[in-house]
């Protein structure tokens, strides 16, 4: 039996191992998911009401977790909206809509908190189903060129939410130094306390390169 339920300091390490062997090798050898989601919940634009675990018979086999971002439009207009990742998934449980479960369950909590907007980086193929298009269907870009990020994807809870507007996307700071340094010894430190995993190369990743840096030019 699956529930889907808040995420506690008690689920953390849990959560953290998940991550771990749930993008291990995936988007590079090795991976720096799981310190982020470590150092992520104690930043202010981190939000734990949309913080999610999922259980299969008692075992936690998933998680979302979701931060604060802005859309600026060209009239200087600012929303805030929303951006979640990671969203994990142990590798045995993938491809059985444990993750479309936890997006759907956190989709609809997002809206009753007031948010009409979701903003990520990732890949399109994971993500199209669920309503996700890229930046340019919604002129979101992260600067006013008409060249789009690839993995740039927009969905709106609220029908509508984007229109009649430019966007600028900014992601939180958390995401960058110096919040966040996987190269860091704190990072290196925390990689210590797991059991050793080889880090190799795997086709997907450079499926992820070419999706991180391709990009969709308009024609003007």
């Amino acid at each position: 039996m699956r529930t889907i339920r808040n995420e506690t300091p008690a689920d953390y390490r849990a959560v953290e191992e998940l991550t771990r062997r749930a993008f291990w090798n995936v988007n590079m050898p090795g991976c720096d998911e799981h310190y982020l989601v470590h150092i992520m919940r104690s930043h202010p634009d981190f939000i734990p009401e949309l913080d999610f675990v999922m259980e299969e018979d008692g075992k936690i086999v998933g998680n979302v977790i979701y931060t604060r971002a802005t859309l600026t439009g060209l009239s200087g207009r600012t929303k805030n909206i929303l951006t979640f990742g990671p969203l994990s998934v142990l590798p045995e449980y993938q491809r059985k809509g444990c993750g479309k479960a936890l997006l759907e369950h956190s989709f609809e909590k997002a809206v009753e908190m007031g948010f009409d907007t979701i903003v990520i980086f990732g890949n399109p193929e994971n993500y199209y189903s669920r309503g996700f298009k890229n930046g340019s269907r919604f002129s979101v870009n992260l600067n006013d060129s008409n060249s789009y990020p690839v993995a740039l994807l927009v969905k709106e809870l609220v029908p509508g939410a984007l229109d009649g507007e430019k966007w600028m996307y900014r992601e939180s700071p958390l995401f960058e130094p110096p919040f966040f340094q996987p190269d860091s010894e704190e990072a290196k430190d925390f990689e210590n306390t797991f059991p050793p995993l080889s880090k190799e190369y795997r086709p997907s990743q450079e499926l992820f390169y070419i999706y991180s840096h391709g990009r969709i030019t308009l024609s003007e």
